[in-house]
Order: C-alpha cells, then structure tokens, then sequence
C-alpha cells in the first residue's frame, strides 16, 4: 500500500467515525498536499521563540496547511506572518489543563482574536468531566463558543482522550 492509498484510509476512517463522509466531494483530494489543507501546523512549546514561530508559519504557508495554532502570546505575530497567505491564525485557549475559569477561557479567546486569531481550540475541563459535571462542561463550552462566536471566529474543542474513558469520550 502506497501513502496515499495510507492517508485515504485514514481519512475515511476518521470521517466515517464522525459521520461526515457524505461531507466531502467524491473527487476530494487526498494526496498529501490535498490533505495538507486540513492540518494544523501548532507549536505549543513555552520555550518556543519567534524564529520558530516563524518558521512554521513559513512551512504552512508553504504547504498550505489549514492553519497555524499557537499560544495567544504569539497570535499577534502569527497573524501578521500569515495576513493573506489563506492559512488561519488559530490559538489553544485553556491550555493544557482546560482546569481555568470559564471566564478566564472568554477572556483568553476574546483577546487572542482581537490580536488576529479566527480559530480558538478550547481544553474541555477535564476534572468537570471526570466529575460527571456535565452542567458545567456543557456550560464551560456554550460561554467560550458564544464569544468566539461573536468575534468572528471558528471554535473547536480538545477533549484530551489519553485522559479520559471511553464512556467519558463518549
């Protein structure tokens, strides 16, 4: 089996999973440049400078990956280096631990996309999950997607599987 024939398979497995295979044409592309467009080129390190930073941003404008995600101390200089390249500047919000504040995961979100982020991955609250606080998790989720929302921004949410059951991924 060749590496496309690798990455399809891959690709339809994760689609089917999620019940999204109708959402994609027929005729996608899912070479390796096909599917770049669907990646996120992250550097989440807390030594990371800003040649580093700048470098990926350089390989995903190179490969047009999907975006480029970093800590929101970055986003403003991510934003700049990708301004018209088509690649999104996208920030982790409540990172690593998704153990902050609702309040502090709105506020983080709002200021990185007034900085120049249109993406914001959110860490679900993982204790309120083990926790079975699912009023809180569903809570924690509405109040930081109403405000990316609002700011014109694409939300998505990290669930941390390594630390979770599979009745609590479920």
């Amino acid at each position: 089996m060749d590496i496309n024939q690798i990455i399809r398979q891959a690709v339809e497995e994760v689609l089917s999973q999620v019940g999204a295979m109708n959402c994609a044409p027929a005729q996608e592309d899912l070479s390796p440049q096909g599917m770049a467009k669907y990646i996120d080129h992250t550097l989440l390190k807390a030594d990371a400078d800003l040649a580093s930073v700048k470098k990926i941003c350089d390989e995903a404008k190179q490969y047009h990956f999907a975006s480029v995600c970093c800590n929101t101390g970055n986003v403003a200089f991510v934003a700049e280096q990708l301004k018209g390249s088509g690649v999104t500047p996208c920030v982790v919000v409540g990172f690593p631990l998704g153990a902050c504040t609702t309040e502090t995961k709105v506020f983080e979100a709002m200021d990185a996309i007034s900085k120049g982020a249109r993406e914001v991955d959110m860490v679900i609250n993982i204790g309120a999950v083990k926790s079975k606080n699912w009023d809180l998790v569903l809570a924690d989720i509405k109040a930081v997607a109403d405000a990316v929302h609002k700011g014109g921004a694409l939300l998505k949410v990290i669930i941390e599987t390594c630390l979770l059951t599979d009745d609590e991924k479920v």
